[in-house]
């Protein structure tokens, strides 16, 4: 127990990096993150997750030297973008359209190890009707 105890904190500090599907774009979290949100949200229910949250600004994204801009598609009340790889399609977060001190992104956790993703508590959100999280 104390050992595996030792590898959480452990990872609690590494940066993660992970990338969509072709690799053109590439991602790397500043820290494990401690929970995740799978949510049914119109949108969320295709592109699927989970979701880790971070600062604005506090992940590393960046795309491969020669690969094409990755495309944005905009919904609903236009305060969010949520972005994918223009090669492969794999949808790799979310961001404001207009950041502001304090504002969040979403990472889509799918595109890191699984093993980061098993060790990651996952939340379930309503985002289809409550807003609610439906494990409190």
């Amino acid at each position: 127990m104390q050992k595996q105890q030792q590898q959480q904190e452990k990872m609690q500090h590494l940066q993660h990096q992970g990338s969509c599907h072709c690799s053109a774009v590439r991602l790397t979290l500043p820290k494990t993150p401690e929970t995740a949100t799978s949510c049914n949200c119109s949108l969320c229910r295709r592109v699927g997750g989970p979701w880790v949250y971070f600062e604005w600004g506090a992940v590393k994204i960046e795309t491969a030297p020669g690969a094409l801009p990755q495309q944005a598609y905009v919904q609903g009340d236009k305060t969010l973008r949520t972005m994918r790889c223009a090669h492969c399609g794999s949808v790799t977060h979310w961001e404001p359209i207009a950041p502001e001190p304090g504002a969040k992104h979403g990472i889509h956790l799918g595109n890191f190890d699984p093993q980061l993703i098993a060790s990651v508590r996952v939340r379930r959100f309503d985002g289809a009707d409550t807003w609610k999280f439906l494990d409190e």
